[in-house]
């Protein structure tokens, strides 16, 4: 062991020891800064992507209100005579979200983009 001379007076050098516990508590403490700065760049990341209104223009689509004896199938060979109706009415159908064919009088739908005149 080493000792130190001090005006007459010796001490001891010692060495640090850490325990599990303290080990454990010193890691913690050294990772708190990774944690407060990932938590901010999670939390902060994504407003710029959310924030431009001017990224995607709302799309515009045609209506077409639905007349009394009105079927997909027939509204579908009225906006689209050259393409298959079946094509047509899915495509109607998903742009819509319905899950069924069946329409009530009235209701206006959607038309794609790509059956419109």
């Amino acid at each position: 062991m080493s000792t130190i001379d001090i005006a007459g007076v010796y001490a001891p050098v010692t060495r640090l020891r850490l325990t599990v516990r303290g080990r454990r508590v010193l890691a913690a403490a050294a990772s708190i800064p990774a944690v407060v700065a990932l938590s901010v760049a999670i939390v902060s990341g994504g407003g710029a992507l959310a924030s431009d209104e001017r990224a995607t223009p709302e799309p515009e689509f045609a209506t077409v209100s639905v007349l009394p004896g009105d079927s997909l199938w027939s509204i579908a060979e009225t906006i689209a005579p050259g393409e298959d109706p079946r094509d047509v009415v899915d495509a109607v159908m998903r742009l819509n979200g319905l899950t069924t064919s069946a329409l009530d009088v009235g209701q206006s739908l959607a038309i794609p983009h790509e059956y419109t005149r």
